[in-house]
């Protein structure tokens, strides 16, 4: 089962697929759909860390499944105590799409039933074909724990873990662009919490990343499991995303507008740093030795 968030089942596919469909020229986008429509809740999971709602958003005839997290049920955190975790997700969203690798599900800050909060498209969790999605069904795999000391073909290795017994297994991760391109993307952002149970497998083959609220910050705090190519040389690709993605941060772009709405001055500026540093070095970070690099739990 993927992260709390995600219990509930009968959300709509990534594309955001709706109820009922408009004319294809007057069909808003999941993000208008987000933004403009109408918050209906239907259930609370109670597990999470902070308030999540699976909510309906109704707009133009489209009706789409998302989770609203408002600002109001969110448990403050010592080390962020600047904005909160909603901007700090929208602004997580913003930067995947300046990269055009379409990462994470669309994402709006907006008003809601209990005030201003973050509205995140609803991603499903694969069909076993019967229409039920679950665990025995659970798309590709991104993570796994093997035996012996070495990662095998298709996979990269991230360190030992404690199986319990006084036994020990390898953590992997898979070797995959799509995988690589997030691990850029969470050591652009300073993603604090990469976890294992926020990769949203998809039917296609792909995935989404979600939970980003701890992000930002001005001091290195990269805690994830994507450490596979940690030292490598950056793809081509991702050097030249990196470029651009430094020259829309310029003060007068528009990107570094929208995210002057929802992280600090501060934050902007050491943002800019990182994408300068990753350019300069044209490798991907390795751990800092200065702060846990595996988020705890892992999953």
């Amino acid at each position: 089962m993927p992260a709390p968030e995600r219990l509930p089942q009968g959300g709509l596919t990534p594309q955001g697929a709706a109820t009922t469909a408009p004319a294809a020229s007057d069909a808003p986008t999941p993000a208008e759909v987000l933004a403009a429509g109408e918050l209906t809740v239907r259930g609370q999971v109670t597990d999470a860390s902070n308030a999540v709602l699976l909510c309906t958003a109704s707009h133009r005839g489209q009706s789409l499944t998302c989770v609203y997290k408002p600002v109001v049920g969110e448990r403050p955190l010592w080390d962020f105590p600047d904005g909160n975790l909603a901007r700090r997700e929208v602004a997580a969203y913003e930067v995947s799409e300046a990269t055009g690798w379409g990462l994470i599900p669309p994402t709006v800050l907006r008003d809601g039933p209990y005030g201003e909060g973050m509205c995140q498209l609803w991603v499903d969790a694969p069909d076993d074909g019967d229409g039920e999605g679950g665990e025995d069904h659970p798309g590709p795999q991104l993570l796994a724990l093997v035996e012996g000391g070495e990662p095998g073909p298709g996979w990269k290795a991230v360190g030992q873990a404690d199986v319990g017994g006084g036994r020990t297994a390898l953590l992997v991760h898979a070797d995959q662009p799509r995988l690589r391109r997030l691990a850029v993307l969470d050591a652009v952002i300073n993603n604090g919490d990469r976890k294992g149970g926020h990769l949203l497998p998809t039917a296609d083959g792909g995935f989404y990343a979600i939970d980003h609220g701890v992000a930002f910050h001005v001091q290195d705090k990269l805690r994830t499991l994507l450490w596979g190519w940690a030292g490598e040389p950056l793809p081509d690709e991702a050097r030249q995303v990196l470029r651009r993605l430094s020259a829309e941060l310029a003060d007068t772009a528009p990107l570094a507008a929208r995210l002057a709405e929802l992280i600090t001055a501060a934050e902007i500026e050491a943002l800019r740093g990182r994408i300068a540093d990753l350019v300069r070095s044209g490798r991907h970070p390795e751990p800092s030795g200065q702060w846990p690099p595996i988020p705890w739990p892992p999953v």
